[in-house]
């Protein structure tokens, strides 16, 4: 499965839903309080900004936001939100991509690192961010913490989500840290709708490998964007990357 095939148009129609989910306010209130705070009053640059769930409220926090994406879909579902002026896009791979003007942070949420499938490409994802910022800027990753620790002797899967009208699940191939998740939305009927992503899993300590390969030091690790502590029960976390200054 291509990312380009992951995100289109059928996926960015469905991606956003308001007031729940990844959009309910308990979760993007504090992501957008802690961004705007690490932003120092700097410009902020959003690796895979999507249909825009951070980089609108953000924005119109009073933070100037560019966003790169891959997807043209994902950039045709933001545009019904903001146009070009308020949050400029650039098309392209955020492992390549470049994005004009200064900023004080670069950010990249909801697990999005991983969807980069080889060790490479995910330490071409923390270069790309240097190019990007000056001394004492900062990069963020939002990422979960592989469940291998769930997986007993011959199992490939964790069901990390059961709730109504959704299923989420984890099938891992551990020799290759790959994962691929796959999500399972039914209603009243028999009929189910399966999705599915891949991604390759990074270990915190793996994660700060690549930071120091591009010239980042670690400044924080907390559980979650309102800051609790991250402990060995932790589930994911939000790491903020800082190049000296």
């Amino acid at each position: 499965m291509r990312q380009d095939e992951i995100w289109d148009a059928e996926t960015a129609q469905h991606y956003d839903t308001p007031g729940t989910g990844m959009f309910a306010p308990e979760v993007l209130g504090p992501t957008v309080d802690r961004l705007a705070a690490l932003a120092g009053g700097g410009r902020a640059l959003e690796f895979a900004v999507g249909t825009g769930r951070v980089a609108v409220p953000l924005a119109e926090r009073g933070v100037p936001v560019t966003g790169i994406e891959l997807s043209v879909p994902m950039i045709e579902q933001l545009r019904t939100k903001a146009d070009e002026n308020t949050i400029p896009v650039v098309v392209g791979d955020m492992t390549t991509a470049t994005a004009p003007g200064d900023h004080s942070l670069v950010y990249l949420v909801y697990n999005t690192i991983s969807n980069l499938l080889d060790q490479a490409e995910q330490v071409a994802c923390f270069r790309n961010a240097a190019r990007h910022l000056g001394p004492g800027g900062r990069f963020v990753i939002e990422l979960w913490v592989p469940e291998l620790r769930k997986l007993p002797p011959g199992q490939q899967a964790t069901v990390w989500c059961a709730e109504p009208g959704y299923i989420g699940l984890d099938t891992y191939d551990v020799l290759h840290q790959q994962v691929v998740s796959h999500h399972f939305r039914f209603g009243e009927g028999r009929e189910a709708r399966l999705s599915r992503s891949p991604h390759r899993y990074i270990w915190p300590a793996e994660l700060d490998l690549m930071g120091q390969l591009a010239g980042f030091e670690l400044e924080s690790r907390h559980a979650d964007w309102s800051g609790a502590e991250f402990t060995e029960e932790s589930r994911s976390h939000v790491s903020v990357y800082r190049l000296p200054g």
